[in-house]
């Protein structure tokens, strides 16, 4: 196993690492919508929240060899359902492969954001 971490997404905001590749696949942790250079969250809404959502998955994917194109499972978490349209529109625009996905409401994320998204990607370095 090995631990990625890149100054391209948000530190961990605890004892956990950004992803961690075992064999050819990497497994990251969740995204929320930090910045990566002053740990803010990054957009007041459902749409600029999953837009920062999935480029800071995007950093740590490249980090480990990989992209969003090369994700086979995303598991993604809402505040709130009513947002899982324009989350949707957001999306899509990124993840044209159409990898597997769950997607569920829960009561509350880290720093009260509203969305939070992990991976599971095949590497290819």
């Amino acid at each position: 196993m090995k631990a990625i971490q890149t100054d391209k997404a948000p530190a961990a905001i605890g004892p956990y690492s950004q992803a961690i590749i075992c064999g050819n696949l990497v497994y990251t942790s969740g995204q929320i919508p930090l910045s990566p250079v002053d740990g803010t969250v990054s957009g007041e809404n459902i749409r600029e929240q999953t837009t920062a959502v999935i480029e800071n998955l995007q950093a740590v994917l490249e980090a480990a060899g990989s992209s969003l194109q090369q994700v086979i499972k995303t598991t993604c978490f809402l505040s709130d359902l009513r947002n899982f349209a324009a989350f949707n529109e957001v999306y899509a625009q990124y993840f044209t492969n159409k990898p597997a996905r769950s997607c569920v409401e829960v009561s509350r994320l880290p720093k009260d954001v509203l969305v939070e998204i992990e991976a599971i990607a095949e590497v290819t370095r």
